[in-house]
């Protein structure tokens, strides 16, 4: 078996490699603002229109929004991803657990994006695109290094096996 061989490539060890802290940092942050906006909108619409039946669907999507961001710190660390030697495997999820197994030669682009609050938090998210719609597999909250490494080890590992990227 090749392994990448590049200054910066992961080892196909199969061990589980978590996401970036500064995730739930970013995530914290996106929340909050959405909150925001949904109690200064529903403040506006109550003083502008007098019309206070605004609250009630205002304070069902704060609700569910303060969930979220108690939950989220638990969601982080379910997500994580392990480099194997014939796979790439990405498990997420509290309850309703997923655990996607990406052969290397089944990959046809692997894309780092990163939004505007990511940049500020120097997170990336990687996308791995198949041939299959269903195992598109997205991690978010990588660091911009990990991502870049994470990238570069499996579009190598592919080209030393003469398949899939």
């Amino acid at each position: 078996m090749r392994t990448p061989r590049g200054a910066g490539a992961l080892a196909l060890d199969g061990r589980w490699h978590q996401i970036s802290p500064r995730y739930v940092v970013s995530q914290l942050v996106q929340n909050a603002v959405v909150i925001a906006l949904v109690a200064v909108a529903a403040l506006v619409l109550t003083t502008l229109l007098e019309q206070s039946w605004v609250w009630v669907p205002a304070g069902l999507v704060i609700a569910l929004d303060l969930i979220t961001l108690i939950i989220l710190p638990r969601q982080a660390r379910a997500l994580g991803y392990m480099l194997r030697a014939d796979d790439v495997v990405f498990r997420r999820g509290i309850l309703w657990q997923r655990m996607v197994a990406v052969p290397y030669g089944r990959m046809q682009l692997v894309d780092i994006t990163q939004g505007p609050l990511d940049r500020l938090f120097g997170i990336s998210q990687l996308k791995m695109v198949t041939a299959a719609a269903s195992t598109g597999v997205q991690i978010p909250g990588l660091a911009q290094p990990a991502a870049e490494a994470l990238r570069d080890t499996l579009i190598e590992v592919a080209e030393n096996r003469r398949t899939g990227l």
